[in-house]
């Protein structure tokens, strides 16, 4: 891997997990009060599968960044992808201060629907470009759908 090549990769894993890193510093000190007194869906996962599952998911779309920006050929087709890749990450660091933060659920619903769709959208494009950098995004959008269902069960649970 070539010096640059291992900055893009590096820059990639560092845009996503500041991503990360602010969803989490929003949402740990809501865990023990907001959160826990919320009425959740009986497939609610324990809570400590969230980080093991997102550290994983960031890591993955870091990689399908770098495939898409390091190792896939200039082409309008690419840069689509890399802007759906984009406003899909923005999407997606917007939902966290919005649910935990502010407490506005049904907009974080809202949110996290636009996000399914956007990153749906993003895997279609990537797919088209560089397989790996597609696949690698297609557990994150299994878990956005998760995801939403659990937001909209939170939604419907508390009134």
């Amino acid at each position: 891997m070539s010096g640059k090549s291992a900055l893009r990769l590096a820059a990639s894993i560092a845009l996503c997990f500041a991503v990360a890193y602010a969803g989490a510093h929003v949402t740990y000190p809501e865990i023990p009060t907001w959160y826990a007194g919320l009425s959740k869906p009986t497939w609610t996962p324990p809570n400590w599968t969230f980080p093991v599952v997102w550290n994983a998911l960031y890591l993955m779309m870091a990689v399908s960044l770098w495939l898409l920006w390091d190792r896939s050929a200039p082409s309008k087709t690419r840069s689509i992808a890399i802007g759906l890749f984009f406003s899909q990450l923005a999407l997606n660091a917007a939902w966290s201060p919005v649910f935990f933060a502010l407490h506005l659920t049904q907009v974080a619903l809202l949110i996290i629907i636009a996000l399914g769709v956007l990153l749906a959208t993003t895997v279609y494009h990537a797919l088209a470009v560089n397989r790996a950098a597609g696949w690698l995004l297609v557990p994150y959008l299994l878990w956005i759908l998760y995801a939403s269902t659990l937001n909209a069960g939170i939604v419907a649970l508390n009134p």
